[in-house]
């Protein structure tokens, strides 16, 4: 049993002081993966990896009790919860600019370490809302590697499925993602 599984578990069962013991564990981990995500993020952004990591460390352990099973769902609720903060922040800076138009994106560009416009996460994010009530786990999938950069392999042991499954599964999703981004900027 990892040090993390170990520290999860004892605040599973209560114990306060575990929050504090958690942090150092996964500080480096979960820096690692965002900054991966924000290098994608324009060099004028006022949101920094750092930043990401304790807005997203603020919302996982916060007012309301959480219980993580283990360490790939520790990591698994971590990226949704930077994933939340970026499209909250998306939303805010879209809600700024005049003009709401919606343009085409082509999702065989888009990836973790390209620069991704706030219209595109924003789109990619609607899409991917719809998509998890069809298929929950490619959009597990899609999060894992769109939002934090995980590859195939980690995004595979996150979610328990073979490499293989998640390669399968992120076909199946970059198409209906497409075909469902294509329709909303057609309208």
């Amino acid at each position: 049993m990892s040090d993390i599984t170990r520290v999860l578990n004892a605040m599973n069962q209560g114990d306060p002081k575990t929050a504090g013991e958690l942090l150092p564990l996964v500080y480096e981990e979960l820096r690692k993966l965002a900054a991966a995500r924000m290098t994608g993020e324009r060099s004028a952004t006022t949101l920094q990896a750092t930043a990401l990591v304790h807005e997203a460390w603020l919302r996982l352990v916060g007012a309301e009790q959480q219980t993580w099973e283990n360490k790939a769902h520790f990591f698994a609720a971590a990226a949704e919860a930077m994933r939340r903060i970026l499209i909250d922040r998306a939303r805010r800076k879209q809600a700024l600019k005049r003009g709401t138009g919606k343009t085409p994106i082509d999702l065989d560009r888009i990836s973790v370490a390209d620069e991704t416009d706030d219209q595109t996460l924003l789109l990619m994010n609607d899409a991917l809302e719809k998509l998890s009530l069809q298929d929950a786990q490619s959009a597990e999938l899609v999060k894992l590697r769109f939002f934090v950069g995980l590859s195939y392999p980690e995004a595979a042991r996150t979610l328990g499925i073979s490499e293989r499954t998640a390669k399968r599964l992120w076909t199946f999703a970059r198409a209906w993602l497409f075909r469902e981004v294509s329709q909303d900027s057609a309208k």
